[in-house]
């Protein structure tokens, strides 16, 4: 592609959502600020040493599912590493800036489709040895329903990052006054109206999310398909709510 076709596909399809070098000085600037741009550097950091951890430098040819892939950062990020990538999200919109920037960059190991995570398995009708799952999740109204879908299409490991909520613990009673249950973790209530009903494109593809706590992160990925999960140490100088840990990424295995 030639700088001045780069050059007016950036200009055409802004705002961007992420920070993309083509060279020669031509880049995109996330309309978000600087201070929380630092999420995306934090999320690679993660992803990378994870992948790293696990397959080591054994990840020539091996395939990717970006679940929820936006403007294909992370995609992106993946391929370099010799994967082949594929990309899905709901939105058309994310979806003609992620095969732009992946045509600009002359990368061929990356396929973008649109798709739900809510009929993953279905619509995929396979299953990955990798697996994102990157800032989606706290966006869903029905979150064990899409780590189903995510476990399904996952044949190793999967990267998770999202949002959480801090953690409720107690008992209730369960069936009568004196029978009850504790109860470890908690999944908030969240109303994405305004932001939803004003076509902001980072949001759920419905007004109502569901974001978890830590526990109940762990609790819903073991049940939803993975045999262990494991929640990361953000690394020094993370993105300032990772390192409160208001921002989780857990790594969940099928094996």
């Amino acid at each position: 592609m030639l700088q001045d076709q780069i050059q007016r596909g950036i200009e055409e399809l802004g705002p961007w959502f992420y920070a993309f070098d083509f060279g020669h000085g031509l880049s995109t600037t996330p309309a978000i600020p600087p201070q929380v741009a630092e999420i995306h550097s934090t999320r690679l950091a993660m992803l990378e040493s994870a992948v790293t951890a696990h397959f080591g430098t054994r990840t020539n040819g091996i395939e990717c599912l970006d679940i929820g892939c936006h403007e294909g950062f992370y995609s992106l990020a993946i391929a370099r590493r010799g994967m082949r990538v594929t990309g899905v999200d709901a939105r058309e919109e994310n979806l003609r800036r992620a095969r732009f920037v992946t045509e600009a960059m002359g990368v061929d190991n990356v396929a973008y489709r649109q798709g739900r995570v809510e009929t993953l398995a279905r619509d995929e009708g396979r299953s990955y040895p990798l697996t994102l799952f990157l800032g989606v999740l706290y966006h869903v109204e029905d979150p064990m329903l899409c780590l189903r879908q995510v476990a399904a299409v996952t044949d190793d490991m999967c990267v998770i990052e999202t949002q959480v909520v801090d953690e409720v613990e107690g008992f209730t009673e369960w069936g009568a006054r004196e029978w009850t249950r504790p109860y470890q973790g908690i999944v908030a209530l969240v109303d994405e109206s305004g932001e939803f009903n004003a076509g902001n494109r980072e949001t759920g593809v419905t007004p109502i999310a569901m974001c978890p706590s830590p526990k109940a992160l762990l609790f819903m990925l073991r049940h939803a398909g993975f045999a262990r999960a494991e929640i990361l140490q953000p690394p020094p100088g993370a993105y300032e709510q990772h390192a409160r840990g208001k921002r989780v990424v857990a790594v969940a295995y099928k094996s």
